[in-house]
């Protein structure tokens, strides 16, 4: 009787916000998981390592595997161009897995998630933003992915720190009476945004959420609130989410000047959390889409990074 191998396989999406990971056989996903953040660049290489240890473990144990059983993995991250990253992620992933390891940038796992091999332009805006593209000829183009500190347009970061820029702004240009009469004076403005934006960083009036975001603060962690407010009507809320779906639009943009100029059909699709939980900004972002390339074909279904760094890692190396 002839004793028939399993290989495993195993694939990390790590994010500024959260890690997934992905354990399959050559055909099947056999159990995945989630756990805190991984992008060594927002987090240390302390929480990077103590996240990734996580999600392999939680995923093995669900998969009944052992990660000593992992043939090869592909782990996907922002930042992960940079060779200290990657030989960070590399490493954290060496003590717990003796099999082969590759790690990737983001849009490398998206792309193979939404596209396979095949020409396309993927926009990802998460903790962080970017788009990312290949045509028929393989060439490949990016726009933005500059970091939080100078980029990161239309993306949770960016949309924490855009509604509360604009949430102060109009209470300088609107607000009647002395600074002490803040709280009723932001409600007037902004209606639900100022006290959703309080609840989050736990700050009772706007000098301390002023304070709050001047030091280093995570804004991604307000993107919730921002979409709670716009939700309930709130106007300024609502008016960051229709810029952001903008800025998100102009990343695409470029991605389809550089690599599809005499306007051939490009295919495009969406990853990241502020797609998935924002209806407004990937409706918005698709109704732009058409209306500037109405060539265009829009995968609807937002794109799981994590099959492809699972498909990836099914792929010998070389």
């Amino acid at each position: 009787m002839v004793e028939i191998t399993v290989a495993y396989y195993l694939g990390i999406d790590g994010g500024g916000t959260k890690t997934t990971c992905a354990v399959g056989d050559e055909h099947s996903v056999l159990a995945s998981s989630t756990a805190g953040p991984s992008n060594i660049t927002r987090v240390g290489e302390k929480r990077a390592r103590e996240s990734i240890h996580q999600a392999i473990r939680s995923t093995c144990e669900a998969a009944k595997l052992s990660p000593s059983e992992i043939k090869r993995v592909c782990i996907g991250a922002a930042g992960a161009a940079r060779e200290e990253a990657a030989t960070a992620l590399r490493k954290f992933s060496e003590e717990l897995i003796h099999g082969e390891i590759e790690v990737v940038g983001d849009m490398a796992i998206s792309m193979e998630a939404a596209f396979g091999a095949g020409p396309g332009v993927i926009v990802i805006a998460g903790t962080g933003s970017i788009a990312y593209g290949r045509n028929i000829h393989g060439a490949t183009a990016r726009a933005g992915g500059w970091g939080f500190a100078i980029g990161d347009e239309g993306s949770a970061h960016w949309i924490g720190r855009k509604a509360l820029s604009q949430l102060l702004r109009a209470v300088d240009e609107r607000a009647k009476g002395s600074l002490s009469q803040n709280i009723a004076q932001a409600d007037f403005i902004s209606g639900s945004l100022f006290r959703e934006l309080m609840l989050v960083w736990k700050v009772d009036s706007l000098e301390e959420l002023a304070r709050r975001a001047n030091s280093d603060s995570d804004f991604s962690a307000l993107f919730p609130a921002v979409l709670a407010s716009a939700d309930s009507g709130d106007d300024l809320a609502r008016e960051v989410l229709e810029k952001a779906a903008t800025q998100l639009l102009r990343l695409a943009a470029i991605v389809i000047r550089r690599l599809f100029p005499e306007g051939d059909d490009v295919t495009l699709a969406m990853a990241g959390g502020v797609f998935r939980h924002s209806k407004t900004i990937r409706q918005l972002f698709c109704d732009q889409v058409l209306a500037a390339h109405p060539k265009a074909i829009l995968n609807q279904e937002i794109v799981e990074p994590v099959h492809g760094a699972l498909k990836m890692a099914r792929k010998p190396k070389g």
